[in-house]
């Protein structure tokens, strides 16, 4: 069931406000350059959740990346969410949140909700990666 999560970064400059269902489950990534946010916990739903659903969000944002926008608080560094466009998987644009971000997220229902691991480090998007204890 779709609820309004809010939440922020670690020192509150970026403020983030998306509707997920976090029982649909959650994603994470292996990915070359991301291995030093391996806390974060991408999606809500699988493989995200459309723009429309993401109202809070961009301002004091940096990124690092030009295709997949992952996007970081410039003053704390935490990433509270990424936009992945098109051309991808879906072919279509969508948002990954941070749940460590958000305020009020029910620990059971999330430990309980499946999770997708995908391998983006080999470029085998659809492809679960050998081991994924270290996501």
């Amino acid at each position: 069931m779709l609820k309004t999560y809010r939440g922020s970064c670690h020192c509150g400059a970026v403020r983030i406000e998306a509707d997920m269902d976090i029982s649909a489950g959650t994603g994470k990534c292996k990915l070359h350059d991301l291995r030093e946010d391996a806390a974060l916990v991408g999606g809500g739903e699988a493989r995200g959740f459309p723009p429309d659903r993401r109202r809070r969000g961009v301002d004091g944002l940096s990124r690092r990346n030009p295709v997949a926008h992952h996007f970081f608080c410039s003053q704390c560094g935490v990433r509270p969410f990424e936009r992945i466009d098109a051309p991808n998987m879906t072919d279509e644009t969508y948002y990954n949140i941070n749940v460590a971000c958000l305020d009020g997220v029910d620990i059971d229902e999330l430990v309980s909700a499946p999770v997708t691991y995908c391998d983006g480090l080999n470029n085998n998007w659809g492809s679960m990666p050998a081991e994924v204890r270290h996501l």
